[in-house]
């Protein structure tokens, strides 16, 4: 496929950018050949057209996927160059905070000017024996792969470290020599690797200074070679220094810093061992106040110093030579104080008795004239003479300066080689790491000879990890059977040969060092002469002739010439050095020892550094003149022998490269700066080791990865079952371009661009399955839902129409019948309604007319009246006015008209002077006339009808008179009548006024007495209320104080019981913390007492040197542990039966001071762990108190839990009987009076006396047994005695065959004393029963007159309790009753249970006597004639009890004791012998010996037996303490022998949980609960050996089982992989997968069980097994970004499901393993949950409280997506997590501690084994022992 093919739309690519370097962008079309400009959308949205370049036309980078974004190894991207490179780099960086990443073989390490926890020791731990690829990129995962390979090759390594200054590679060499020195452990006693750590703060501080770009900034080169032996332990370590930076004695720019250890000198200047130095503040001395920057922040220089002093010691640098070291530091200083005042041009002196010079001479011991003198003047010799010439004031000054730093380089080197001879080890050494610390490419404003050194040895070692990088590469290729092709790269070898080659630049400058006139500039002209325009890469400037520039592997760098032959020259005055030689400072002298019998000089450039080389413990001897000629080298010459001796060195080993990066200038915490980054990549070598890979096939698959990830891009039929021949003919079909690809043995090599492309077909392949997929899947989802749809629409119209039609249908029938209905009712209605109507219409109609008649009668009555008065009056007034009217009108009439008559006259008087006018006058007048003559007509019709109403009228009026007339009579006489009633009426109203004011008056009197009832009703009611009120209210009170108080009551118990809760889990805290604290110190005090015995023996016998091999340490031992690494391997070496003689050079004296120290530590850990017993003692004591005092809520365990019961029930049934009791004594009491009470025949005294004769029966009872017991003794005694009657053939024959079965003859004699003792002993301590029954019965009559006298004490009680109301006296009387009974029960049971227990103990000691008593008569019934047998009568209760009337003791000679432990411990195998055995056999053997030795009394055997055993179980598990079976064996063996001690120990606590005849084995004579604690400590040694030996079984397993397989097949996808996967410095030992957990789970399970351990411990072993696999699966997915993904979540909790799935199998689901699992557990849900909106974040929050917050981030930032489909965390998402969870305290540690060991308990669990049952086999060769 053509690479313009990838050019499409919507493809992203890099183009430059001058700020950002490089930008991202996206192509808006697709590209087609020819076009000159592309058509890009930037991220910030921004449209660009890009115009390629016409002459190259090459295109931008294409930009890799974003699945392959943030990869471990850069060379696992498709695209390889610089932009991928360093956006891969700045994702890794900023948005992951990871500070590693492989770049193939190189480890890029970013500085994150920030403290990582990424350095621990788990960290160690978790890299320990991982290989390189399998791990997330660091600097231990380097130092691992540089160790494992150096003990599998046998080949040297280094570790080669580079970078600028700041960029961390002094931090990162460090971590490297720690790791070596916790992995690899020492193999001396003197802990070289400690010393090798301690060589770094000395060499920090007289190397290490403040820089603007470093605060530690390293001013030299140093290569430390760490030394092996042949098991690969550190030996020793040697170092060797480069280009030691002397002008910074001298001269600091600003904002510098000189070395570290003047401000250390300083800072302690108070002390009082450095008064003699006379140093004061830092600013007082012209060497450390030029930077203005004296103080570091966050720096102590005095702690610093004291740091320092500690090293040299730990280096073994007396304190003399510290405080001379000191002496000379010091005097540098002082030395820099001196100043001159020039005399002349030429000359300058020093001021007479300066200070600061007389200061210098005396701590320097020299002469103060001598050495002011040769400060001011120089010796100059010729041919024939010598001169003393004086110098200037400048030329004194830096003779000044020069002699400064040449003590200075004196001393560092002086410094070097103690150091050196601190780490040497007189051991040989068989291989060795080196670890480089060197500068980095170097360039300036001003470059001068110290860039000109340092970039010339950056060149030698580019060109090593090129040809490493090609060598590589070839390997590879030629091991997967590759055609090998060319590759070009790089090659600086002709800048190389510009340097250092015949007439190079170094060549010219020794040159000009010798000649007599030659200057900078001469210099400079024949460089120009020589290389300019003959050698490529070698220019002039434009505007300087003196200076040179070099096109150096990185970039080109202008050298100015200035300086170059003075610094070369390294010119110290000689006479100078000798004043300083003839010191009487001893020290002194030695350090210029070197000039003498130097043989690599060390010596330096005057302004700039030294190049020092490793110098030899022994100095080589040589000729004078050899010496003169050698220390006349030039430093140039002395540099480059020195960097070919390192070349050399590096080439004969295996290179791993560290390049340091540093992200910005300014020391800002994860700050990117791309500038910077970019240009420290082009100079350290990543981009052209990028460059290399991608020239040839960087992207490399196995054929089953490839098939993996690619499957989904083949057809079924393309599926082979050749996975080789499948991939081939897919890629073939895939990428036509066979150039494109090639197979290899194992893996497809592909090209740039290629997985590229294969991801893209993957991507587009898989995302149109999912269109068509989804779209499918769509499709018929909405067709099935519109089919269910339709169907269920059609039915629910088919229901709906139906109910519809039915419901119509019923509308209709109910219409019709409402119409006919409504018609009928309407119409009854209206009816009935008209009928009312009509009815009442009637009646109104009625009533309303006859009112309205009478009312218009009466109103036309009234208007009648009316009328006729208005008539008189209007006719009145009408007259009235008429006359006033007319005569008014009249007088007006007259008025007008005679003054219209006055007018008219006029008027008339005029007319009539005219004719016409008359005319008109009489025309007007006759229609006048006409009109008058029809108004008089008019008028008189008026008048006749008015005449004829008048006349009706007053008929009318006639006939109204005479009724009116009728009427006044008829009132008359009426008027009469009234006034006689009237006079009637007032009598009776007088009489009414008189009964009114009675009525009233009683009405008054009526109304005062209801008042008064009223009132004081009212008062009664309200006072009835308010008591009501009252009442209410008081009850309510009551209420609420009863409900307060049994709230606070509530509240109180609810308190009591939680603080009792929280009190006992806090003391079960202390007490596991203490527990685990007393482990962990027995654990120590175990292992330096192994290291005691290891001394001893080493005392006795010479230990040799073992046999060459590989042998490793565990990563968990740290340097501390290396005492006990090497008391482990002197174990191992005891197994060996033959050694080999090894020269005596290599055999290692013994350390006595050692010896006595450890033997000092053994005393001090044996106090401690008294100490500690002591305290665990008091801890436990108080946890019993606090339990005792919990009467609510005891916490019992176990037999504790049993026993407690029983007590309980004989409590509550004496609780019984005591109330019974006191019922009787309440009816004896009550019966009579108090007198009578206490009298002899009073039933209380009654009660009592029957109590106390079942007390003296009882007693009675067991007095008969025992004397019952001792007639038998008796009998059984008399039986015994031999008979004197010589006839009787029976007794002769008994003796005689006793006598013959009897090997020694004396045991008869023996056996009878020994009866006649033991029958004395029971006779003694039957009397001595005897007696204490009689003085129980004495105090049991005293207890009867103390009853007496708490009777009369009783009477005065009930005398005072009648004085008492009923209700208290009884409560009072019975409460006082109950306390007493209750009292005096207790007592009474204690006293029972002591004599029970007494009698017990006797019943069990006749017991044994009497069956060894019954075996003697069962041995004389043995040995009667079958005659006598017929005779006698036959004891059948003897015969067959003869097999169980063992002892359940085993019987053994002192002299077999050996013997006995030598077979039944020290060559018992678990597996074959054992396997059969009974469980826990040699632990019943061992105690039934000791019982045996118990039965004896025979203290010194039961001591001897139990240390033996002891020593031996300990001596077992030294010597086969890695076989899980042993190991298994011996700890559930010493737990059931630490059982039996306390099951059969006689105490209480364990007896009860015995049978009878368990009870009667216990021992007598001995109490061994020291030897119990002796045995626990030993159980405990032997559970942590356990677990480790788990550990050391399960840890290779657990990674591959739990993260690497993938037990649900396909849900994982293969991400493309790095080099460092890819080529993985072992091969792959076979994978593990989880059933192989589960397989060794099953067997770790069956071995315990076979074995017999207790369940409870056998829980405890399965919740460590657990714990260490969830905290090794957590760790290594915290360190592994390829693991972090969906589908890893989802594989990594079916993985847990299944071992939980495993437990509910076993019934171990409550041993708490499965809680040990809950932090990975919630690791993989935090893989699989959404993470994204903030209800998201709450829910993780609230989801992993079983991890920390680190955990948590760290998940997150891992989490890498292995499909495009899924989504990266944001950054804004993590952070959001980190403010929620804040305000969590929690551990900042990042990994879980997986060699926490937890605290192991021994519960008490008896066996229901009887001890004579058991049998010995004969397997065990035990036939010495015989059973009792």
């Amino acid at each position: 496929m053509a690479a313009s093919e990838l050019y499409t739309k919507f493809a992203r690519v890099w183009i430059p950018d001058p700020e950002e370097v490089w930008k991202s962008a996206e192509l808006l079309k697709d590209y087609k050949p020819g076009d000159k400009v592309l058509l890009l959308h930037l991220e910030e949205g921004k449209d660009l057209e890009y115009h390629l370049d016409p002459k190259t036309k090459e295109l931008p980078h294409l930009r890799n996927p974003d699945i392959l974004v943030g990869e471990n190894d850069l060379t696992a991207l498709s695209y390889l160059h610089e932009p991928a490179v360093l956006h891969n780099l700045r994702v890794r960086f900023i948005d992951s905070k990871l500070i590693y990443t492989y770049c193939g073989i190189v480890l890029v390490a970013i500085n994150p000017y920030e403290q990582l926890p990424i350095y621990g020791e788990d960290i160690i731990n978790a890299y320990s024996g991982q290989n390189m690829g399998d791990m997330d990129p660091h600097i231990f995962a380097v130092a691992e792969e540089a160790y494992k390979q150096m003990a599998r090759d046998e080949r040297n390594q280094s570790i080669i470290v580079s970078g600028e200054s700041g960029a961390g590679k002094t931090v990162s060499a460090k971590y490297a020599m720690r790791y070596f020195a916790t992995v690899s452990g020492s193999a001396s006693e003197a802990n070289v690797e400690e010393k090798v750590l301690a060589s770094n703060p000395i060499m920090e501080s007289i190397g290490n200074a403040k820089t603007t770009r470093n605060d530690n900034s390293s001013r030299f080169g140093k290569y430390i070679e760490i030394g092996f032996d042949k098991r690969y332990r550190i030996i020793g370590a040697n170092m060797r220094t480069y280009l030691l930076e002397k002008s910074r004695v001298v001269f600091q720019a600003e904002e510098e810093r000189n070395y570290h250890i003047f401000y250390q000198l300083c800072a302690s200047a108070k002390l009082p061992e450095f008064k003699m130095l006379r140093l004061g503040n830092a600013d007082n001395f012209n060497y450390t106040k030029q930077g203005g920057s004296p103080v570091i922040e966050g720096v102590d220089d005095a702690k610093e110093m004291a740091h320092t002093r500690q090293a040299c010691t730990l280096l073994g640098i007396s304190e003399s030579h510290q405080m001379g070291i000191f002496r000379i530091l010091a005097g540098i200083l002082h030395l820099g104080n001196v100043g001159f005042t020039s005399r002349d041009a030429d000359s300058c002196t020093i001021p007479p008795k300066h200070e600061p010079l007389c200061i210098f001479c005396e701590l320097m011991g020299v002469d103060y004239e001598e050495m002011c003198h040769w400060l001011c003047h120089r010796k100059l010799a010729t041919a024939t003479e010598t001169y003393i010439k004086p110098i200037s004031k400048l030329q004194a000054t830096n003779a000044r300066d020069a002699l400064a730093k040449h003590i200075y380089a004196k001393l560092f080197n002086w410094i070097v080689d103690n150091v050196n001879q601190a780490l040497h080890s007189a051991v040989k050494q068989h291989s060795f790491i080196g670890v480089l610390d060197i500068y980095g490419f170097e360039t300036f404003e001003i470059n001068s000879f110290e860039q000109f050194c340092i970039n010339y040895a950056n060149e030698k070692l580019q060109q090593q990890f090129n040809m490493h990088v090609f060598k590589l590469e070839q390997e590879e290729y030629m091991k997967e059977q590759i055609p090998w092709t060319l590759i070009d790269f790089y090659d600086n070898q002709p800048c190389i040969n510009l340097i250092e080659s015949k007439l190079g630049i170094l060549d010219l400058l020794d040159e000009e060092c010798k000649m007599p006139k030659g200057t900078d500039d001469t210099w400079a002209q024949k460089l120009y002469n020589t290389h300019l325009n003959k050698c490529a890469l070698f220019e002039k400037p434009r505007l300087s002739n003196k200076a040179f520039i070099i096109q150096h592997f990185a970039d080109k760098v202008e050298y100015q010439c200035e300086g170059f032959l003075e610094k070369n020259k390294d010119t110290v005055f000689e006479e100078q050095i000798k004043v300083l030689k003839s010191s009487k400072f001893k020290m002194l002298p030695e350090l210029f020892q070197d000039d003498e019998k130097a043989i690599s000089p060390t010596s330096a450039t005057s302004s700039g550094r030294t190049p020092l080389t490793r110098t030899p413990a022994k100095p080589t001897k040589g000729r004078p003149g050899q010496m003169a000629k050698e220390h006349k080298k030039t430093v140039g010459h002395q540099f480059r022998n020195s960097l070919h001796l390192l070349m050399e060195t590096l080439n004969a080993t295996t290179p791993h490269y560290v390049r340091c990066i540093k992200p910005n200038d300014f020391k800002f915490p994860f700050t990117f700066d791309e500038k910077r980054a970019v240009q420290q990549l082009r100079a350290c070598g990543v981009l052209e080791t990028i460059r290399i890979s991608a020239a040839g096939f960087p992207s490399r698959w196995t054929y089953q990865e490839f098939f993996s990830r690619y499957r989904v891009l083949m057809k079924q039929k393309d599926v082979l079952s050749d996975r080789k021949q499948t991939c081939k003919n897919v890629l073939e079909k895939l990428i036509l371009d066979k150039d494109k690809y090639q197979f290899g043995k194992t893996k497809i090599f592909f090209r740039a661009g290629q997985v590229a492309y294969l991801e893209k077909l993957r991507a587009d392949k898989l995302r149109a399955a999912c269109i068509r997929i989804q779209k499918t899947i769509r499709g018929w989802l909405l067709r099935k839902k519109y089919l269910r749809m339709r169907k269920a629409a059609i039915t629910m119209q088919r229901y709906v129409r139906g109910y519809q039609a039915r419901c119509y249908a019923k509308f209709l029938r109910r219409t019709k019948a409402a119409t006919i209905i409504q018609k009928y009712w309407r119409m009854y209605v209206v009816r009935r309604r008209y009928k009312i109507r009509r009815a009442a219409t009637i009646v109104l109609q009625s009533y309303l007319r006859g009112f309205l008649a009478r009312n218009r009668y009466r109103k036309i009555l009234r208007e009648h009246k009316a009328v006729i008065i208005q008539k008189r009056v209007r006719g009145w007034l009408a007259r009235t006015h008429y006359k006033r009217s007319m005569h008014a009108i009249i007088y007006l009439q007259c008025c007008f008209r005679r003054m219209m008559a006055k007018r008219e006259l006029k008027k008339l008087k005029i007319e009539a002077r005219s004719v016409e006018r008359y005319k008109k006058l009489h025309i007007g007048m006759e229609n006048k006339i006409m009109q008058l003559q029809r108004k008089v007509d008019e008028q008189n019709k008026d008048y006749k009808c008015l005449v004829e109403k008048l006349t009706n009228l007053e008929g009318i009026y006639n006939s109204e008179t005479e009724k009116l007339r009728s009427d006044l009579e008829r009132l008359q006489l009426s008027e009469e009548e009234a006034k006689v009633a009237t006079g009637r009426v007032l009598s009776l109203q007088e009489e009414i006024a008189k009964l009114r004011k009675d009525l009233e008056q009683t009405r008054s009197e009526k109304k005062c007495i209801e008042e008064h009832a009223d009132r004081y009703k009212q008062e009664t009611e309200q006072l009835v209320s308010n008591l009501k009120e009252e009442n209410t209210l008081l009850k309510q009170e009551k209420e609420a104080l009863n409900h307060r108080i049994v709230q606070q009551a509530k509240e109180m118990t609810e308190t009591m019981e939680k603080k009792l809760v929280e009190e006992t889990k806090q003391l079960e805290l202390d007490l596991n913390d203490e527990r685990l604290r007393y482990q962990n110190l027995l654990n120590e005090f175990s292992r330096l007492e192994e290291r005691y015995d290891d001394l001893k023996e080493e005392m006795t016998l010479m230990v040799h040197v073992p046999k060459p091999g590989h042998k490793r340490t565990d990563s968990t031992h740290s340097s501390n542990e290396s005492e006990y690494i090497f008391s482990s391997e002197i174990a191992e070496m005891e197994d060996i039966p033959s050694r080999t003689e090894e020269p005596s050079e290599k055999k290692v004296p013994l350390d006595m001071s050692l010896f006595l120290k450890l033997q000092k530590r053994v005393t001090e850990l044996e106090q401690e762990k008294q100490v500690m017993q002591d305290e665990l003692d008091r801890k436990e004591e108080q946890v019993l108190r606090s339990k005792a005092k919990e009467e609510e809520r005891p916490q019992i365990r176990g037999a504790e839990l049993e026993y407690e019961s029983l007590k309980r029930q004989e409590l509550e049934s004496e609780n019984k009987k005591l109330k019974n009791e006191l019922n009787e004594l309440r009816k004896a009491l009550s019966e009579k009076s108090a007198p009578e009470v206490t009298a002899p025949g009073a039933p209380a005294y009654r009660v009592l006396m029957e109590q106390l004769t079942s007390v003296s029966e009882e007693l009675d009872v067991r007095k008969e047994e025992v004397l019952i017991l001792r007639s038998q003794l008796v009998s059984q005694k008399e039986a015994i005695q031999p008979k004197d009657d010589k006839n009787t053939m029976t007794d002769s024959t008994i003796l005689l065959e006793d006598v013959q079965k009897m090997k020694d003859k004396g045991e008869i004699a023996q056996a009878y004393i020994g009866l006649k003792e033991t029958n004395r002993l029971l006779e003694s301590q039957l009397q001595s029963q005897k007696r204490s029954h009689e003085n129980e019965a004495e105090a049991l009559r005293g207890e009867i007159q103390s009853l007496k006298e708490e009777n009369n004490r009783q009477q005065q009680l009930l005398a005072q309790n009648l004085q008492l109301p009923p209700e208290a006296r009884i409560e009072a009387s019975l409460q006082h009753e109950i306390t007493r009974l209750t009292n005096e029960n207790l007592d009474l049971m204690e006293q029972l249970e002591k004599q029970d227990k007494t009698v017990r103990k006797l019943k069990k000691q006749l017991k044994v006597f009497a069956k060894k008593i019954g075996e003697l008569e069962v041995g004389q019934m043995e040995n009667i004639s079958p005659g006598q047998i017929i005779d006698e009568p036959i004891r059948p209760v003897n015969i067959p009890r003869k097999e169980k009337d063992f002892q359940g003791m085993l019987e053994y000679k002192k002299e077999d004791e050996q013997k006995l432990v030598k077979n039944l411990i020290l060559e018992l195998k678990p597996r074959g012998v054992a396997v059969n055995l009974i469980p826990g056999l040699p632990a019943y053997i061992l105690f039934m010996c000791v019982r045996h030795a118990d039965y004896l009394n025979d203290d010194q055997k039961v001591r001897s037996l139990l240390t033996s055993t002891i020593n031996s179980i300990k001596k077992v598990l030294k010597k086969r303490g890695d076989d899980f079976e042993t190991v298994s064996f011996w700890l559930s063996n010493t737990c059931r022998f630490l059982h039996c001690l306390k099951q059969y120990s006689g105490e209480e606590g364990f007896m009860k949980h015995n049978t009878s005849r368990q009870n009667e084995h216990c021992l007598t004579n001995f109490d061994l609960a020291e030897y119990r604690q002796v045995l626990s400590d030993l159980a405990i040694q032997i559970y942590q050996q356990l677990v480790r030996v788990l550990e050391n079984i399960l840890q290779p397993m657990i990674v591959s089982g739990m993260l690497e397989h993938e037990t649900i097949q396909g849900v994982s996808g293969v991400k493309p992989t790095g080099l460092r996967k890819r080529t993985s410095s072992i091969a792959d030992e076979g994978t593990y997968t989880l059933d192989s957990i589960l397989r060794q789970l099953n067997s770790f399970h069956s071995v315990m069980c076979q074995h017999g351990m207790d369940p409870e411990l056998i829980k405890q072993v399965v919740k460590q097994m657990f714990y260490i696999i969830g905290a090794i699966t957590l760790n290594n997915l915290l360190l592994r970004k390829d693991m972090c993904s969906w589908s890893k979540g989802m594989q990594i909790r079916y993985n847990v499901s299944q071992l939980e799935e495993w437990l509910r199998d076993k019934n171990l689901m409550n041993s708490g393993a499965k809680e040990t699992l809950e932090p990975l557990i919630q690791a993989a849900q935090l893989l699989q949950v959404k993470k994204k909106t903030d209800d998201d974040a709450e829910a993780i929050c609230s989801m992993c409280n079983a991890l920390t917050t680190a955990q948590i981030v760290k998940v997150l930032n891992l989490y890498t997506p292995v499909n495009e489909f899924e989504e990266r965390v944001s950054v804004s998402f993590i952070r959001t997590i980190q403010m929620r969870l804040r305000d969590r305290k929690d551990s900042p540690q990042l990994l879980m501690d997986a060699k926490h060991i937890f605290p192991v308990t021994f519960p008490f669990n008896p066996s229901s084994l009887a001890l004579e049952t058991i049998q010995i086999p004969a397997s065990l060769g035990l036939g010495f022992i015989s059973r009792v």
